[in-house]
């Protein structure tokens, strides 16, 4: 399955600028092959805390975009929104969206809201993870924070073929960000796809650094620094069979 990992800029709080910026980027990935289009995380409004000016109903304008684009291009399109959901807490998720080119809508909840940033003051965690099989291919996501965490990623590692990992992630720990995505490949022996923007916002500046990783840790496709791009990989399932077959360390997880 090709994946294409779309590193966009988001205008701030916009969502209406931001579909207009990303229908033709979705489009191109789709004409170039891609089965899973991944945009990254709040790819309509930024990483905002203004929740009351953000927040939208499970069917909102953002979902919205992502079921019209699976539909139209005939494809998977993903990327995290802010929800308010009326039978949730009182504060809204922060939700990645994934649809289907038949209809289909799962939703994964952040799990672990970025308290470092104050997330948790304006977002819910979540409870519950998600593994959906897309084109033959067991797909996990995660959303930007989720990363640090690596016993979340193990108790999916059994029944995951390709972690997706959608980010705001700021420049100034970008390293970090690297080293982690190809530390969860290598420990769990899956693709991971690591979308981060570019561009600012909210008083932050975004370096990019969207990447694929193949399941010895290798990477196969890498985004420029600081440029919008939409870079393409193929998930070859051979490869997590052969390699866990080869080095069979899951087995000795405990």
């Amino acid at each position: 399955m090709r994946v294409a990992a779309v590193q966009h800029d988001i205008a701030w709080e916009d969502p209406k600028a931001n579909f207009e910026q990303l229908g033709p980027m979705v489009a191109q990935a789709a004409a170039d092959g891609a089965r899973l289009v991944v945009l990254a995380e709040m790819f309509s409004t930024g990483f905002s805390m203004e929740t009351d000016r953000v927040s939208e109903p499970p069917d909102g304008p953002s979902t919205g975009f992502l079921v019209d684009q699976a539909s139209t291009h005939g494809v998977w399109v993903c990327g995290s929104i802010p929800v308010q959901d009326p039978v949730g807490p009182a504060l809204p998720y922060n939700r990645f969206v994934l649809a289907g080119p038949d209809g289909t809508v799962a939703s994964y909840d952040k799990i672990h809201p970025f308290t470092y940033g104050g997330e948790h003051n304006h977002y819910a965690a979540g409870r519950a993870r998600l593994t959906v099989t897309v084109e033959g291919v067991r797909v996990t996501p995660f959303v930007c924070y989720d990363l640090r965490f690596s016993d979340e990623f193990w108790t999916r590692a059994h029944d995951t073929d390709c972690y997706v990992v959608v980010a705001n992630w700021p420049a100034a720990r970008r390293a970090h960000w690297s080293a982690l995505l190809v530390a969860r490949a290598i420990e769990n022996q899956a693709y991971v796809v690591g979308v981060n923007r570019v561009g600012s916002g909210g008083g932050l500046d975004y370096a990019g650094d969207s990447v694929v990783i193949d399941p010895f840790g290798v990477e196969v496709a890498r985004g420029p620094k600081g440029q919008e791009a939409v870079l393409a990989a193929d998930i070859d399932l051979s490869a997590v069979e052969r390699i866990r077959s080869r080095f069979p360390f899951l087995q000795d997880r405990r």
